[in-house]
């Protein structure tokens, strides 16, 4: 392949590359670029990294390079794709692999007959499924906004924006790092895995494969992260020469078991794996833990957070993770009662958000995916970015 002038290649080559790699430290736990599969624990960041959550998907339709790129222009320390996979085995940035809501597969009256039904971890899922699409035809899909109404600013940019590669993000957070001249992480969510499993198509070794190929992603802060076990557990076993990553389980709260779990029948559920002796376990394999908002700070009925706090983040930092939290939305819609306002349920609320997203902090996260990433970056900084 040629490679562009502004290439990871080209990135990392020469002083500027060195400057950017010497950066790690400030956005990252000091122990991150150093991680490897033995102990100890990493150290906690400085101050919370605020996660771009699928870019900055409030604004831009998700997992494009413009949501990506907003993400970063608005202060990002990391951004975040969800993998999923193609039918010739390309990972391919996408939050499902039903892509029936966020591209415009519906109106492509050629793909019509790939509509389909499949069990997808347990669930019924009907729609069109990036397994069942070369990359060549996905390439000719457009991402679409997801929320539709709610969302108008990102709704505007619908049909404007492929659906993008793996390999093609790390090029670009390259390119992007250099431009920013700061470091960028790269925080890929790994998707449906006993699924893809299944069907002959099993992701791991591809990302592991993607991140060996990428000097960039050999380099700049990388976790890898999946709500399912057992992938974290075999990643653990082959991370050597990637010094530079580290894993996050993600988590819900519930009785309901990660599908990898629930697939063989036994072993915790999402409720044991926030007990001590489950964050004990997870710290065997994984350097964080991210549970779901609520399982840190529960809405009461009247959908105001409780006035305390589960006990999970100071559980989870005493079993020697770090704790990250998924996700805040600056809509009305999203909020807590407690920092909404009048302007009803599809308005931005930016102050809202800010104040939601610090009454989390308080707890002393470590990090948290928000799909706003300006207005974490004012949250944690106190500084608003020039538009």
């Amino acid at each position: 392949m040629i490679e562009s002038p502004l290439s990871r290649r080209s990135l990392i080559r020469g002083s500027a590359g060195a400057t950017l790699v010497g950066m790690a430290a400030s956005i990252v736990p000091d122990g991150l670029a150093a991680a490897s599969n033995a102990r100890p624990r990493a150290p906690r960041p400085a101050k919370p990294l605020v996660i771009g959550h699928r870019g900055a998907s409030a604004l831009r339709p998700e997992h494009t390079l413009a949501s990506y790129a907003k993400a970063i222009a608005d202060g990002a320390d990391f951004i975040e794709p969800d993998l999923v996979c193609t039918k010739d085995g390309i990972l391919v940035a996408r939050h499902e692999n039903n892509i029936a809501d966020t591209t415009d597969v519906a109106n492509h009256p050629e793909f019509a007959g790939r509509k389909a039904t499949k069990v997808i971890d347990g669930e019924n899922v009907t729609g069109w499924f990036t397994e069942d699409f070369t990359l060549d035809e996905i390439k000719r899909l457009r991402a679409r906004e997801r929320l539709g109404p709610l969302r108008p600013e990102s709704h505007g940019f619908d049909g404007q924006f492929q659906v993008v590669t793996f390999e093609e993000i790390a090029e670009f957070v390259a390119a992007e790092a250099r431009a920013h001249g700061r470091l960028i992480g790269v925080i890929p969510e790994i998707k449906h895995s006993t699924y893809f499993a299944t069907i002959g198509i099993p992701l791991e070794q591809r990302v592991l494969d993607r991140l060996h190929a990428s000097l960039y992603l050999c380099t700049a802060p990388v976790i890898l992260q999946s709500f399912e076990v057992s992938n974290l557990k075999w990643l653990r076993e082959r991370l050597d020469g990637l010094r530079n990553v580290q894993l996050m389980q993600l988590t819900v709260p519930g009785a309901k078991r990660p599908a990898d779990l629930a697939a063989k029948g036994s072993g915790p559920s999402f409720d044991d794996l926030h007990k001590p002796a489950g964050l004990a376990e997870i710290a065997t394999y994984a350097d964080w833990i991210s549970p779901y908002n609520l399982a840190l700070v529960p809405r009461d009925k009247d959908n105001r957070l409780a006035a305390q706090p589960s006990g999970l983040v100071a559980n989870a930092h005493e079993a020697g993770l770090l704790v990250s939290s998924w996700t805040f939305r600056p809509e009305n819609y999203f909020l807590p009662a407690d920092f909404r306002n009048a302007s009803g349920d599809a308005a931005r609320n930016p102050a809202g958000s800010i104040a939601e997203i610090r009454r989390y902090l308080e707890l002393g996260l470590d990090a948290f995916f928000t799909d706003d990433p300006a207005l974490g970056r004012e949250a944690v900084d106190g500084t608003r970015l020039k538009a």
